[in-house]
């Protein structure tokens, strides 16, 4: 069931870092998805190492990094993308 929710909040976490982006981006859903869970699987690790939770455990530490890093996630993606259409 944990995983599921991981599942779910990087759902949230990606959608939320394309919020935070400003100006129009290229990424598709897919690609959203995939760098929010990325970032919630960084955000789990850091609050696991720092102590505050598990991995697989929704905390605010956990979800404030998580969003942190997809929003990094989601520029260098825009970079990528952007380069090769240029």
């Amino acid at each position: 069931m944990q995983f599921l929710g991981l599942l779910v909040i990087g759902l949230v976490i990606g959608v939320g870092a394309r919020m935070l982006r400003p100006g129009p981006q290229d990424l598709n859903l897919g690609w959203t998805f995939g760098l929010g869970l990325a970032g919630a699987l960084v955000g789990g690790l850091v609050a696991s190492s720092l102590g505050t939770g598990d991995v697989l455990e929704l905390n605010v530490l956990g979800t404030l990094v998580g969003v942190a890093t997809a929003v990094l996630l989601v520029g260098a993606a825009e970079g990528l993308v952007g380069r090769r259409k240029g």
